[in-house]
């Protein structure tokens, strides 16, 4: 799969591989746009909305109402942070707007004038477009609870998306933090950025690809399942499942009542536990690492030789500790641990793990 590099959207209109950008130009509504007044001097600090480290109050200095089809998709391409939210469904009961609101310091030079607010009828598709805004600002947007999400910044750009119900949300960003928050239902294609963090309090939360130096996902109720993972990673889900296709990385997961599935594709330390469920860990035969596995019972698949193995009885369980194609255990290591369950360690080829998901 090509993964963009930094800045190649940089070219400002020309949005994706469609040209997007011309075609909304034709086809675009009206919007109702509102410079908003200046308001008085604040000296008063605040968060960003980001949770950024403390700075100046910034303030809205231009707004844009449009009338939208419920089910459309938002655009976005920007090099300053971005936040998403739904509407208020007791202000806007049809859900058929977008609100966009910019917000900077007073006094700076935002280059408001660059930022380019369209809406595509035919494409149900929401434009917010700028190569040129200040980082210093940010970019507001609220949106009908099912609108699709694809978001790009550049730069330091962050992201910021709660209580989002969209079937399709992709996310980028070059060196900016993109935090999802949602009380539902999270389905990802594609994140890429520095760091992200995302978060569900009941629902499935699925990511298909994952590009990131680190990553934090969670979940109170659900099941997380992941495709391919590049960086580090920290999940957690209280009563669901963990689910990993791929891992390049770090990994460190954790469930209190669900069952853990991992390929390990390529090494980064790895530690598991599930406090009353089981544990999948899969590993090409290649695979370097020290292995120390706990659990009620643990089954290794007789294709994979531990050297210096040694097992250990412990109270209702057992502990087998052992080296896989490597002596030292100051080298990478995969660490499982199911008190209550079963620790299986597998043999499988990144070929079988491709027909497993139907390729």
């Amino acid at each position: 799969m090509l993964i963009p590099g930094p800045g190649w959207w940089r070219g400002g209109p020309q949005l994706g591989p469609l040209g997007l950008w011309a075609g909304l130009r034709a086809a675009a509504a009206p919007a109702a746009v509102r410079r908003v007044p200046p308001a008085r001097p604040c000296s008063r600090l605040e968060r960003s909305p980001l949770n950024e480290p403390v700075v100046a109050r910034k303030t809205p200095l231009k707004e844009w109402t449009l009338i939208v089809n419920p089910f459309g998709r938002l655009q976005a391409r920007l090099p300053c942070d971005i936040a998403v939210r739904p509407l208020d469904p007791y202000h806007y009961p049809d859900s058929d707007r977008v609100l966009v609101t910019v917000s900077g310091v007073e006094g700076g030079s935002l280059d408001l004038d660059s930022i380019q607010v369209r809406y595509d009828e035919a494409l149900k598709q929401m434009a917010i477009v700028s190569d040129s805004i200040s980082q210093q600002a940010s970019v507001e947007v609220k949106v009908p609870m099912k609108f699709d999400l694809n978001i790009r910044t550049s730069g330091t750009g962050c992201v910021k998306v709660q209580e989002a119900e969209c079937d399709d949300c992709r996310i980028e960003t070059e060196q900016g933090i993109s935090i999802v928050q949602s009380v539902k239902t999270v389905t990802i294609d594609k994140l890429q950025g520095s760091s992200v963090n995302i978060s569900t309090e009941d629902g499935l939360l699925k990511a298909e690809y994952l590009y990131t130096e680190s990553s934090s996902l969670s979940s109170a109720a659900g099941d997380i399942t992941l495709g391919s993972v590049h960086g580090d990673l920290t999940v957690h889900s209280k009563m669901g499942n963990i689910t990993i296709d791929s891992l390049n990385g770090h990994l460190k997961a954790s469930t209190h009542e669900g069952a853990i599935d991992v390929y390990v594709s390529q090494m980064g330390n790895v530690d598991l536990k599930s406090q009353k469920g089981s544990i999948t860990i899969k590993v090409p035969s290649s695979l370097k690492a020290y292995l120390q596995l706990s659990g009620s019972k643990v089954d290794m698949n007789p294709e994979i030789t531990l050297q210096e193995m040694k097992e250990v009885p412990k109270d209702n369980g057992v502990t087998i500790n052992g080296h896989m194609n490597q002596t030292s255990e100051c080298e990478k290591w995969i660490k499982a641990n199911a008190p209550s369950g079963t620790v299986h360690l597998k043999s499988q080829s990144w070929f079988q793990s491709l027909r497993l998901k139907g390729f």
